[in-house]
């Protein structure tokens, strides 16, 4: 079977372990910590970048950094995960979904405004698939009505909109390093944010609710509860696995982007015959190959190929179910506007397996096999 998913493999992780391990110190904030977010702040050109336990981790703070309180408003796409809602809800938010454009899966920046109340507080934009969403139009909005921006970038590392980095666009910008992500920690993600007034607030969320941090720079002599906080820091062998690939970093993305193009090309034929519709990247869009996703004609088309392709042995999946029609999302939200696109199109995509270590062979058995489909005919 050809999964849809492996980790990144370059066969230096042992001795990334082996010096972690001799480091003395496996816990938070430790050499490969400082060395990996000093690498993405220059990188990215970001003033600040703090590792986290998770994509969800560096949502759950940026949501505390907003200020949020009961009953204030945060406006997103429902066609995404859960931990894009469940971060604010955890504040007392209330989330108002909005649908999205069928052309990229991102929010429609034409249906933000008119969401828009006297609660609502932040927008947050998912850029689906490493494709950015429109950010002129949103940021516009955000200042035209006071909002804070969180960029759901958890797709988005190594994307950019204009030349600018997804998740330094915004207020603030979380990654994900899920073993599902073009880098990987295994578990893991980074809140990235500009603006400098945020970080001692955000240093404290971090290191659950103590100026832990100031006490390690020599700034106070001792460290105490100062506010909230959580366990928002990641094990030091998490980091060490993804410094092996950050020494990589260009190679692992050249190599997704040859298997997307790869399936690109290969399957226009279907497209231009008018059986599936290929990913939309618009100009102003660099994408990372974060996902190579076909939409079917429908949701019985899809379940059809789907399960062809295992029966040839690949492993093809769909994605998210909209949030606004899930027992929770009815309880802690409600869709702004006409539902036109988000659950007709979430019931058409499928995603194709592409990962670094994927090899030519698979992915031309995939891309074969889908060709072959007798579906088609």
């Amino acid at each position: 079977m050809i999964d849809f998913n492996r980790p990144p493999v370059l066969g230096t992780e042992m001795e990334f372990f082996k010096n972690a391990l001799e480091s003395g110190k496996l816990c938070g904030d430790g050499p490969f910590t400082k060395q990996a977010s000093e690498w993405f702040k220059n990188r990215f050109d970001v003033k600040h970048c703090y590792l986290t336990t998770s994509c969800t981790s560096a949502l759950e703070m940026a949501s505390w950094l907003c200020d949020l309180e009961e009953g204030d408003e945060v406006i997103m796409p429902s066609y995404t995960f859960v931990s894009t809602a469940d971060a604010f809800v955890l504040r007392g938010a209330k989330i108002v979904f909005v649908d999205i454009d069928p052309k990229t899966m991102n929010i429609d920046p034409d249906k933000i405004e008119d969401a828009v109340t006297d609660r609502t507080r932040v927008i947050c934009p998912v850029h689906y698939a490493g494709v950015a969403c429109d950010m002129d139009a949103i940021l516009s909005i955000a200042r035209k009505h006071g909002l804070k921006v969180v960029e759901d970038a958890a797709q988005g590392v190594n994307a950019y909109y204009k030349g600018k980095a997804l998740g330094t666009i915004g207020d603030f910008g979380c990654y994900s390093f899920h073993e599902t992500k073009n880098y990987s920690m295994g578990e893991g993600g980074a809140l990235l944010f500009n603006d400098d007034s945020y970080q001692d607030k955000a240093e404290i969320v971090r290191e659950k609710g103590t100026d832990r941090s100031k006490f390690f720079r020599g700034q106070i002599d001792k460290y105490s509860w100062v506010g909230y906080g959580s366990s928002y820091l990641p094990s030091e062998l998490n980091v060490a696995y993804m410094c092996a690939q950050l020494e990589q970093f260009d190679v692992i993305n050249e190599r997704r982007l040859e298997i997307w193009n790869y399936y690109n090309e290969t399957l226009r034929p279907l497209a231009e015959a008018g059986l599936i519709e290929q990913p939309y990247v618009p100009d102003y869009a660099t994408h990372n190959a974060h996902m190579y996703y076909i939409k079917a004609k429908d949701l019985e088309a899809r379940t059809g190929l789907i399960r062809y392709l295992r029966e040839q042995g690949v492993l093809s999946v769909f994605h998210y179910i909209p949030l606004h029609s899930s027992k929770a999302g009815v309880k802690f939200g409600r869709f702004h506007g006409e539902d036109i696109y988000t659950t007709r199109e979430s019931e058409r995509l499928m995603r194709l397996p592409l990962f670094y270590n994927l090899t030519d062979a698979e992915m031309e058995h995939v891309s074969r096999s889908i060709l072959n489909y007798p579906g088609w005919t």
